[in-house]
């Protein structure tokens, strides 16, 4: 009985010196002058979810869910005629309707950081200048018209996830806001 309470406290020991040290050895990562600069002065915009058609051969074929979220400078988010996001949402349209970046049928073709570029460059050169420094897509899905149809029927039939979009390279569209700037938007609004 002895032998199990002087193990029992050799192990809290233990774990608490490993913690204990850990601690005190874990540091947060260096941050140079000029990134804390750039952090300053850009704002992160949360996106919301957008639908938007899949229309190939004249008709609509299923639909995008895609939600978009942006790092954006200050002083461009100041200048802008409209909300950045009814802008984003009109880029989007004017990319995905009708075009064939994201083929559904073969979206091992589709290239996720050249998405978030595209769509990058196509909302600065609608700004007129460099606004948007970053685009994250936490969502991007596709749901067929048959779901939308059972959905909108209320039919008893299995409900089927929104199929998420995966990339060339094998990579879901999940990026994640940092946590500091969510918090951070939200109170300046």
């Amino acid at each position: 009985m002895l032998k199990l309470v002087l193990t029992g406290v050799w192990v809290c020991a233990v774990t608490l010196g490993s913690v204990y040290f850990s601690m005190q050895h874990a540091s947060a990562p260096a941050i140079s002058d000029a990134e804390a600069d750039r952090r300053a002065s850009e704002e992160y915009v949360p996106g919301e979810i957008i639908t938007v058609p899949a229309i190939k051969n004249g008709a609509v074929q299923g639909y995008f869910l895609a939600k978009l979220s942006f790092s954006a400078t200050r002083e461009g988010i100041a200048k802008l005629h409209a909300p950045l996001r009814q802008l984003v949402t009109d880029e989007l349209y004017d990319m995905l309707v009708g075009s064939t970046y994201i083929d559904i049928a073969h979206t091992e073709t589709f290239d996720l950081p050249g998405f978030k570029g595209a769509v990058k460059d196509g909302l600065n050169k609608k700004l007129g200048s460099e606004v948007i420094t970053e685009v994250l897509v936490e969502q991007l899905e596709y749901l067929t018209k048959d779901d939308v149809e059972r959905v909108a029927n209320s039919q008893n039939r299995p409900y089927q996830k929104p199929v998420p979009v995966i990339d060339k390279n094998g990579k879901v569209a999940a990026d994640k806001i940092p946590e500091g700037a969510v918090s951070a938007t939200a109170s300046a609004h």
